[in-house]
């Protein structure tokens, strides 16, 4: 419930709004708004949404007839072609009605109350001729219908305009734009300002960001959005912003349901935050998924996650205080459940001993990579190289590849004039090394490899994974190849590696690589290093010595039934919670090999 009081900004965010203080832009920035405030429905991102998910929107928010919506403040960062914002004034008119106001008072008693901005020319003007009717036709008279639409309207870029903090309600549809479609400048002037316009984040996440600290205290966000930020990778920075100081009070996965107008690629979902007042007890986030969208009604899951706790069996309840950057599995809470007791009684992979890295990428292969005796390079100028197509039925079938190796044992460069035949290589390939971005950018280290070969890490044992597969596949090399960089690598100097290469091959693993990575064509995943560590893992010193021995045994067996028990009782999984990583494994797994 909102505080009705009208909020005073939040000190915390006072500093990152000095940015926007400053009305004045460079030309080629201004002229980038302006390139942008012309595009049309697909390059500027609008989606329009139906009028039962605004309905429910409002609701969820508080933003309520039976509410002194007079006395809150309401902002619309997108405004369009009104969606949001019409419905908004026929609810703040009809509480103002009920308090009492009349048409005569409105201008000043209402003045106050909306803010509402949108960058397109043409939408800006359609929709501020339709709320001037509205006004007008509920009896407020012409002149003050203008007024009030001149105080609620912004024709700007609400990333970069001047806006009041403080609001008690933000609602909206932010815009769907990808970073491609952005110009140069206004990227650049949005990465400087926003901290969430991280990786490939796409425009409606510094949207996020700047309505968020637009909340004043006890404030309340409601967005219908593409559901990717609870769980890419570029969602991260965001996901630590709410985690850090906000609720996520309520989440409905509408992914499949009809939320639009039109088709969108992206998944939606409506997401309900608040920033908490001072001093505010943690609670539980209340959310429904797709299961309940398909066979109820928005009204139904909206009057569900507003009433009692308990009310209704399908709103799930999850604590998400201190998850910071890590993936929000709303549409599986009971997942969710687990991966948090799993996360916080177990360190990660490199905390718990192990290191994970990737094999060397050459940026010209044919040059680089050949029949490791057939490369016209002086012996000690090769080394033998492991390819993901090498690994076969759990172990190496090397095909004979090898790499050439242009740096010394203490990591620098050879001199090529102390190996002729590879210099004499090197050089009947010149133009196709030397054309190569590494070595334009190092003129004098022109025959490098884009990643330095590492010392020692050929005669290192490690388990080698491949990047892209349809289930987990760790395959052990007892220090014989270099690893090409298709693949990556763990290694420990704790772990015994035949024990862990049996956790990493356990449906534990499968579940949280599924979890935290994104998917390819044909559901096939990454196993890349940034999902790799996330892998919770005990300290090898905790665990027992039967254990050891029982995790050693199985880690050649086919069966993922013996390979699951050790590592189920290792993590201390009850029956339920086993039933459930088999199954969440098994629906992850896809056909098997590599795409």
């Amino acid at each position: 419930m909102l505080d009705y009081a009208v909020a005073s900004p939040h000190h915390a965010c006072m500093n990152a709004l000095d940015l926007f203080e400053d009305t004045i832009r460079l030309p080629e920035l201004d002229a980038a708004v302006l390139s942008m405030a012309g595009n049309g429905e697909i390059e500027r991102g609008a989606v329009f949404t139906r009028p039962e998910v605004v309905t429910a929107i409002l609701d969820l928010c508080g933003y309520r007839t039976e509410f002194p919506l007079h006395r809150l403040r309401l902002l619309e960062p997108s405004f369009g072609g009104g969606d949001f914002l019409l419905p908004a004034v026929d609810r703040l008119l009809d509480a103002y009605a009920r308090a009492g106001g009349t048409p005569a008072q409105a201008r000043v008693r209402l003045q106050a109350c909306v803010q509402a901005v949108e960058l397109h020319g043409r939408s800006f003007e359609q929709t501020r001729a339709a709320l001037r009717a509205r006004l007008e036709a509920w009896g407020i008279p012409a002149p003050d219908a203008e007024a009030l639409c001149a105080d609620w309207l912004l024709h700007d870029d609400f990333l970069l305009a001047n806006v009041r903090p403080g609001f008690d309600v933000v609602v909206g549809n932010p815009p769907y734009v990808r970073q491609e479609r952005i110009p140069a400048a206004l990227l650049r002037e949005y990465r400087r300002r926003f901290r969430t316009l991280y990786d490939r984040a796409d425009l409606y996440v510094p949207f996020f960001e700047r309505s968020l600290d637009l909340l004043g205290e006890g404030g309340v966000l409601g967005f219908i959005c593409a559901n990717r930020w609870l769980k890419n990778r570029y969602g991260g920075p965001l996901r630590g912003k709410i985690s850090d100081g906000y609720w996520l009070k309520y989440f409905i996965d509408t992914e499949g349901a009809d939320a639009f107008h039109a088709d969108v690629i992206a998944y939606p979902a409506i997401t309900v935050i608040q920033r908490p007042t001072a001093h505010a007890e943690s609670r539980p986030t209340r959310a429904v998924h797709a299961s309940a969208v398909e066979s109820l009604s928005l009204p139904e899951l909206t009057a569900g996650l507003l009433s009692a706790e308990g009310s209704a069996a399908w709103v799930e309840q999850v604590e998400l205080t201190g998850t910071g950057e890590a993936p929000l599995l709303l549409d599986d809470l009971a997942r969710l459940a687990l991966m948090q007791r799993i996360e916080r009684d177990f360190p990660v992979l490199e905390q718990a001993g192990c290191k994970v890295g990737i094999g060397v990428a050459t940026g010209c292969d044919r040059v680089f990579i050949g029949k490791l005796d057939e490369l016209p390079v002086e012996a000690t100028r090769k080394l033998p190289l492991v390819m993901a197509r090498d690994l076969v039925d759990g172990g190496i079938r090397w095909s004979g590849k090898g790499v050439v190796n242009p740096f010394d044992e203490d990591g620098g460069l050879v001199d090529l004039a102390c190996y002729p035949e590879l210099r004499g290589y090197l050089d009947d390939h010149g133009d196709a090394v030397r054309g190569r971005n590494v070595a334009k950018r190092n003129p004098s280290g022109w025959y490098r490899t884009i990643d330095r070969i590492q010392t020692g890490l050929l005669e290192t044992p490690k388990l080698l994974v491949p990047d892209i597969k349809g289930e987990g596949v760790f395959v052990l090399d007892e220090g014989h190849f270099y690893p090409h960089h298709n693949l990556y690598f763990v290694t420990s100097e704790s772990w015994d590696l035949r024990a862990l290469q049996t956790v990493l091959r356990s449906s534990i693993t499968l579940m949280t690589v599924a979890t935290y990575c994104t998917r390819m064509a044909g559901g096939f995943l990454r196993f890349q290093a940034q999902y790799l560590r996330r892998i919770r893992l005990p300290r090898w010193q905790q665990v027992a010595p039967g254990m050891r021995r029982r995790l050693v045994a199985v880690a050649g067996e086919r069966d993922q039934t013996l390979v699951d028990a050790p590592v189920f009782e290792l993590y201390g999984l009850d029956e339920r919670e086993a039933a459930e990583v088999r199954a969440i494994a098994d629906a992850a797994r896809a056909s098997k090999g590599s795409p």
